[in-house]
């Protein structure tokens, strides 16, 4: 074993040293070259698309870098697996296997091994984890990575959303932050953010009015009057009106934006948010109970109405999770008219978290299920941000 480590830790410290002038485009087969060295043959790269319903190939060909590559369904397929319990299963008796990528929590996608000179899963796990760093270094320069992981063309709204927006998941051993948000390729006015600065966890949910370019560009700017808000220092207390003078100066209170802006504090538990004229957060505690987080909203971002801020605190308890949601998730309706509810919303993240699956893959099927309740095409953005404190 100490062998196979040692190749594969070569391989490793090679393509990290190489990776300075790599491209996207080449990553496919660097990866393969240095894991023959290893013993690891066969390598081939799969990443996820935009809803993380296909894992599509890299094969460094093209202008989306995946000419003549395989696209697998993420369900029903043992490739999957991988990617939705984030392990590694081999297939068969063969020394074959599917190895999940990652970036920190955030699933990336999947490597394929062929063949493999040992059975020792470590080595894997260290080309994958080389693998994540790359495509996570290559993919903000690369157009050929947008494309790669798109299935359809994308809305200008929704393509500045998903640049503005920080990765759907992170976690540390304190504190999980996930998201999710539809419809993907033309999401105009929902967006998430979110950032950890020392003990705090900080993290915000808008619904910008319409569902045009306009609302696109009034919920990146919500985004980045917040971000530049909370970058100062600014406490949670003052953030909505700081947020709020850039909106109202730029829209003159024509347009609004609805919002959660919130802390958590990793250490302490203790939880604290302030409404700006939105739904309430969802709190979900062991023992199937439910809390509505409610607390005295002030008005909408961009009104400028002077209606008090209240911030509000919740202590939680290790394993709690937070849900923050846009109206799109419980207003879905279907063909007889029926809303998806917030009851039926709060009951599929308790079954499916019962089923151990991890949080990414939780909510990517709560974005299934919300869709088929909506016959596949939502006439609203749909958006949820999950938090959960682990404890100390």
């Amino acid at each position: 074993m100490a062998t196979d480590l040692s190749r594969i830790d070569s391989v490793v410290s090679t393509l990290a040293r190489d990776s300075t002038y790599m491209t996207f485009e080449a990553i496919p087969s660097a990866l393969a070259d240095g894991a023959e060295r290893a013993g690891l043959h066969g390598v081939r790269l799969y990443l996820g698309d935009r809803q993380q319903r296909t894992l599509n190939e890299v094969t460094g060909d093209s202008r989306g870098a995946g000419l003549d590559g395989e696209r697998l369904r993420v369900d029903g397929t043992v490739a999957g697996l991988a990617f939705i319990q984030t392990r590694v299963v081999r297939v068969g008796w063969e020394p074959r296997f599917w190895v999940p990528i990652m970036n920190g929590s955030e699933r990336l996608g999947v490597l394929y091994v062929h063949r493999a000179d040992h059975l020792d899963e470590e080595p894997l796990y260290r080309l994958a984890a080389i693998a994540g760093l790359l495509v996570v270094d290559k993919r903000p320069s690369s157009d050929s990575y947008a494309r790669l992981i798109r299935t359809r063309p994308m809305s200008v709204a929704a393509e500045m959303q998903w640049t503005l927006m920080p990765p759907n998941t992170f976690a540390t051993d304190r504190v999980t932050l996930s998201a999710t948000t539809e419809p993907a390729y033309d999401n105009a006015g929902d967006s998430f953010d979110y950032a950890v600065s020392g003990d705090i966890a900080h993290m915000a949910l808008f619904d910008a009015m319409g569902h045009d370019n306009a609302a696109g560009l009034l919920a990146n700017l919500t985004v980045g009057a917040f971000r530049n808000e909370r970058r100062r220092g600014t406490e949670l207390s003052e953030l909505p009106a700081g947020v709020e003078e850039i909106l109202t100066e730029d829209f003159v209170r024509s347009r609004f934006t609805t919002g959660i802006m919130a802390e958590l504090d990793t250490a302490s538990g203790e939880f604290r948010w302030v409404n700006c004229g939105h739904l309430p957060p969802v709190l979900l505690r062991k023992g199937d109970r439910v809390i509505t987080l409610e607390c005295e909203p002030t008005h909408p971002l961009g009104m400028n109405f002077g209606v008090p801020v209240t911030v509000c605190h919740a202590q939680l308890q290790p394993g709690d999770r937070v849900l923050m949601h846009t109206d799109g998730v419980t207003e879905a309706r279907d063909s007889r008219g029926e809303e998806f509810g917030i009851d039926r919303f709060v009951d599929f993240i308790v079954r499916h978290e019962a089923d151990g699956l991890p949080v990414p893959e939780t909510l990517r099927r709560l974005v299934q299920a919300v869709l088929a309740h909506h016959d596949g095409q939502l006439e609203d953005d749909a958006t949820v941000l999950f938090c959960e404190w682990h404890g100390r």
